[in-house]
């Protein structure tokens, strides 16, 4: 099997390359090698490799910096996408891409589930749905994954912010109103990697929108704590959490209050899904121990 990866140098692109390399010949892009804003590359680079797959796992991931690169963001987020699925399907691939719970306004009070009526506060968010909804148009066979407060031990998320704040400061004050489930992007890989076997072994499946998230419920503060309490033998004197309101912690962008993803349309169709967040996180803990995560964030 050929597969093309974009964005593979990307906290989620970096996990999908070793999870995705026994399936077959992966042709791996990062932002060097190929710009996803330069849609003709983009189309150059799907026609010569020829693949059965290609998964799309770059995008434009600054939140708060959408907000004033707007074009930039639809670009890479709203219309790179739809390009992308324009020429997979006239190679006949699949194409895999990722989504964001950021489609939501937050304003649902329980998990929403796929065929909730998206409504984005926000440039990316609006951005990614524009993504999804091109992919759709296209009508070629399709997965789009749509997660949640995506975190990893490389690149610039809360997990890797959190830990360089925790040893410089004495307090962080963290918003404790918002609500979603924070995912380890390589379980999101993994996750990616058995979808992928399961269509091989059954000869294709079902396209549209998933959820893949971790299962329970936490907030930015709660999540906070938990990093903390999972490298507390690595921090020699941890900061004082200080609980605050969205208000309080003015950003450009807008966040949705709720971002929980209801994820067992995936469950019944493949049988997979993600662990509790918090067995999540002291795997990739673990993991970060391992790997000397503490000294790469502060060398």
């Amino acid at each position: 099997m050929r597969i093309l990866l974009t964005g593979s140098n990307g906290q989620l692109g970096w996990e999908l390359e070793r999870v995705l390399s026994p399936l077959g010949q992966v042709f791996a892009f990062d932002r060097g090698t190929l710009d996803i804003g330069d849609l003709a590359a983009v189309a150059a680079r799907v026609r010569e490799s020829r693949p059965q797959v290609v998964v799309n796992a770059a995008a434009f991931t600054a939140v708060d910096r959408a907000e004033t690169e707007p074009e930039l963001a639809q670009r890479i987020n709203g219309v790179a996408p739809g390009v992308i699925a324009e020429e997979a399907k006239r190679v006949g691939a699949l194409l895999v891409h990722y989504s964001t719970d950021y489609v939501f306004d937050g304003a649902k009070r329980g998990p929403y589930v796929e065929t909730d009526a998206p409504n984005p506060l926000n440039a990316y968010g609006k951005g990614k749905l524009a993504g999804e909804r091109a992919i759709a148009q296209a009508a070629g066979e399709h997965l789009v994954l749509r997660t949640s407060w995506l975190y990893g031990t490389r690149g610039q998320n809360f997990l890797r912010t959190i830990l360089r704040l925790a040893l410089t400061r004495d307090r962080l004050r963290v918003v404790d109103d918002q609500v979603g489930a924070p995912t380890w992007c390589r379980l999101v890989a993994e996750a990616t990697g058995q979808i992928l076997a399961q269509r091989i072994a059954r000869g294709g499946g079902e396209s549209g929108v998933f959820h893949l998230a971790c299962a329970g419920s936490t907030t930015w503060h709660g999540f906070a704590q938990a990093i903390l309490e999972q490298f507390a033998d690595e921090i020699e004197r941890a900061p004082v959490l200080e609980p605050i309101s969205t208000p309080e912690y003015p950003l450009p962008a807008v966040r949705p209050a709720n971002s929980l993803l209801d994820c067992g349309k995936l469950e019944r169709s493949s049988g997979i899904a993600l662990p509790d967040w918090r067995h999540a996180l002291a795997l990739c803990a673990r993991d970060g121990r391992q790997t000397s995560l503490l000294q790469s964030i502060t060398g």
